[in-house]
């Protein structure tokens, strides 16, 4: 048995805790679709997939002849679009297994044992009737599962691939890419514009990591215009930078294109920036003659109150094994509005537009502090609850 490997930026959807991937079993690919999805073709997707669960792929002809595999197969018609969870389950499910689209009935994939590839891989590629004996399954009663890294329940997707379906499944695909728990500009304001986006960088092969490279560039212009007081143009590139933040996360989550230095470096970017941001855009508060009465003061209360909300959610994770955001219904509708880069933004672009981007900071300090005290709240009432019984999100149940 071997373990999933690690995922990057959320490429892999969370699996079962006892999901590991069987080492034993070839994979066949059989039959195709017409059109190209995230610029790539249904085999490509498919194959890569099952690289990524470290799954071999039969070559071309493998079964014919006598003896030509051994052990089990997991057949893939490539006419269809799996999510990542649903291949892997199948791949650990018992041998016999068929995997069934729920709404059509049609067989689509199934394990079977060496000697039964050929004639599955006939009747798939046909359509005609499977052999029988095999146990039929669907999506839900395969892998429906809680996705710890995407913070939502779902069932994995199985849908068929053409002409007709093909907008509908780059929907259906990038809304299943989003967080479930994240802050009210990523929920609500970015996911439109952002699949198109991510399409086009998709169809033209710009990579995630290209992307989140234009992002750090957008940091650095942001920096120097809050630093000497150019607002507008700062918050202009600030936004842009909250954009391709999305972006670049979703783009290596539909084309399956990730890296670990593409970790580093799109969480990295994340975690450090806005401190600095904050800190430049009270530097350009004097340079504008509307410096704050306790600059030093604010500035320790929104760099301090920022790491030691950070380190709230930590000792969150260590204490309970969950993300805080994710425990109660209270604690993620909390995490659309409290104080990180997002919310923090809207506070200073709002007060610009009024005119006193001093105010705009001074409202980001405060906001912090009360941020802090409900973050510290939340993590006494965990300790007492706990006494009652272990942490679950709510998301699970």
């Amino acid at each position: 048995m071997t373990q999933l490997p690690p995922s990057s930026r959320g490429l892999h959807p969370d699996l079962p805790r006892t999901a590991l991937v069987d080492s034993s079993p070839t994979a066949l690919i059989v039959g195709d679709a017409p059109v190209r999805l995230w610029g790539l073709s249904s085999r490509q997707r498919i194959g890569k997939q099952l690289q990524r669960l470290q799954i071999a792929q039969a070559p071309i002809g493998a079964t014919a002849g006598p003896g030509a595999m051994v052990g089990s197969v997991v057949v893939v018609h490539a006419g269809w679009v799996y999510d990542e969870p649903l291949l892997a389950a199948l791949t650990q499910a018992a041998v016999g297994t068929l995997l069934l689209d729920e709404i059509s009935g049609k067989a689509v994939a199934a394990k079977v044992s060496a000697a039964q590839a050929a004639s599955l891989a006939r009747a798939l590629e046909t359509g005609s009737e499977p052999p029988t004996g095999l146990q039929s399954r669907t999506p839900a009663t395969l892998a429906s599962h809680y996705n710890n890294k995407l913070r939502k329940r779902e069932t994995p997707y199985l849908l068929p691939l053409s002409a007709g379906t093909l907008a509908a499944i780059e929907k259906r695909m990038f809304a299943g890419s989003y967080k479930g728990v994240t802050d009210a500009i990523t929920k609500y304001l970015w996911p439109l514009p952002a699949r198109h986006v991510t399409k086009w960088c998709a169809n033209v092969g710009i990579t995630p990591n290209q992307v989140t490279f234009v992002s750090l560039l957008m940091v650095i212009a942001a920096f120097q215009c809050f630093w000497t007081g150019h607002f507008g143009f700062g918050l202009v590139a600030a936004w842009i930078m909250t954009f391709l933040d999305t972006v670049d996360g979703k783009l290596a989550r539909v084309t399956l294109n990730s890296s670990k230095f593409g970790d580093v470096f799109d969480h990295g970017i994340d975690l450090i920036h806005p401190p600095f941001w904050w800190w430049a855009w009270i530097v350009g508060l004097g340079a504008v003659g509307l410096p704050l009465p306790a600059s030093a003061a604010v500035l320790a209360i929104v760099v301090v109150g920022y790491v030691a909300q950070r380190l709230e959610e930590a000792l969150f994770m260590k204490a309970f094994g969950i993300e805080m955001h994710i425990w109660r219904r209270f604690d993620s509708w909390f995490r659309l509005i409290t104080a990180r880069r997002n919310p923090n933004l809207l506070l200073l672009t709002l007060a610009l537009m009024f005119g006193r981007p001093d105010l705009g900071m001074l409202a980001v300090a405060a906001w912090t502090v009360l941020c802090f005290f409900v973050h510290a709240l939340q993590i006494v009432q965990a300790f007492a609850a706990r006494r009652q019984g272990a942490i679950t999100s709510w998301l699970s149940h």
